[in-house]
């Protein structure tokens, strides 16, 4: 049975999201215990990490590398790792559908910053999105991995010591914290990452790829990025996060929101880079009943920005639309890009949608309000 948090929105439908007893959800209590922490004390072992990462400059005088997509977080790191006296490098991993306003924010790091632009064949890309979103059921599965092993291999190739993360999601969201919370590495990334128990080698033994053409999804062996020396941090564990504060800073040095309301959003800032987006926001609503909306008010919610009451009104409202459009480009242009019709799309919606959360009729068939909606049995409220 689907409920929500009694404090924010979120539902016990998300995976690693649990209701206490008095049914607050582990992310509200991560965030309240997160007002316990000596953040004096935090940032004097972050600069402990810069003071190691600054030993090892390259040629080029970086000392640390800041992945990217072009994104409010993304930005903010980059100006705050700055300020903090070091010399960064932006190796931005080029999103599945790069919208224009993604091209945009990319371009303006790009005034301010070295960057490495990685952009994978559009074919082998293409490709990908469309077996994970027919297997299962995530168009984003290679953006999801990207980001997480294009930097280290520019790490391992250019041997630089630093790569700064922002949030750690644990704190943000919910969910099991480990001793190394601070350090994002191989087991974190497939536990946590976004891999859903997909391995390259499936790609490889069950698709037809060649090893080749998977390398920008492949991480490098762990022993030579321990021989190298080299350590993947969350900035997220050395300072209170805040995705409000990150989107005010980034503003100020140049970052563009998006102009209009985002379908299935709340926000303008956030999740603007990638066309596909309002496909995987979607697909987490068929799987779970919950959508960006839900995320976005929760931790608005947490932040004092809107009132539970507020945030309700916002995901009855924004919550499981069907993506016909978002950034202002057809579902039916987006799919082209990946070579699935609308009607292929439909019926993979239909394949990964948990009956058991939404409402059907007596002929077991879904059922929709007027704007083709789905119908929670119980939307927890």
């Amino acid at each position: 049975m689907l409920n929500r948090c009694k404090k924010c929105v979120a539902t016990n439908s998300r995976p690693e999201q649990v209701l206490d007893k008095d049914g607050v959800c582990n992310a509200c209590l991560s965030f309240e215990q997160k007002k316990l922490i000596n953040w004096d004390e935090r940032k004097k072992l972050f600069i402990k990490e810069i003071a190691k990462a600054q030993k090892h400059k390259t040629k080029d005088n970086w000392d640390c590398i800041i992945p990217s997509s072009g994104g409010k977080d993304s930005t903010a790191q980059a100006f705050v790792a700055r300020d903090f006296g070091l010399n960064p490098l932006i190796v931005t991993a080029t999103t599945c559908d790069l919208s224009n306003i993604g091209k945009q924010n990319i371009e303006n790091l790009k005034k301010n910053f070295d960057t490495i632009e990685i952009s994978p064949q559009k074919k082998i890309r293409s490709k990908l999105n469309k077996i994970c979103l027919e297997t299962l059921g995530d168009i984003g599965w290679p953006e999801h991995v990207s980001i997480f092993t294009q930097p280290i291999q520019i790490a391992a190739k250019l041997d630089i010591k630093l790569i700064l993360y922002g949030e750690q999601p644990q704190f943000e969201y919910g969910g099991p914290q480990r001793s190394d919370s601070n350090i994002m590495n191989r087991k974190w990334m497939e536990e946590f990452g976004g891999f859903l128990g997909f391995r390259v080698s499936d790609l490889i033994n069950h698709y037809g790829f060649k090893r080749e053409e998977l390398l920008p999804y492949i991480y490098p062996d762990e022993s030579l990025i321990e021989k190298k020396g080299i350590k993947a941090l969350f900035m997220g564990y050395y300072m209170d996060w805040n995705n409000q504060k990150n989107y005010i800073l980034s503003k100020s040095k140049g970052f563009v929101p998006f102009d209009g309301p985002i379908e299935g959003g709340n926000v303008g800032y956030e999740k603007i880079d990638n066309y596909q987006h309002g496909i995987h926001d979607y697909f987490k609503y068929l799987k779970y009943g919950f959508s960006r909306s839900t995320d976005q008010a929760s931790w608005m919610i947490r932040q004092s920005i809107i009132t539970r009451e507020e945030g309700v009104k916002l995901v009855k409202e924004n919550d499981g639309k069907y993506p016909s459009s978002y950034l202002g480009k057809q579902l039916k242009n987006i799919l082209e890009d990946i070579n699935l019709s609308l009607d292929q799309f439909n019926k993979i919606c239909d394949k990964f949608t948990n009956k058991e959360i939404f409402k059907c009729n007596q002929a077991g068939e879904l059922i929709k309000d007027d704007s083709g909606k789905l119908t929670l049995t119980n939307d927890g409220f």
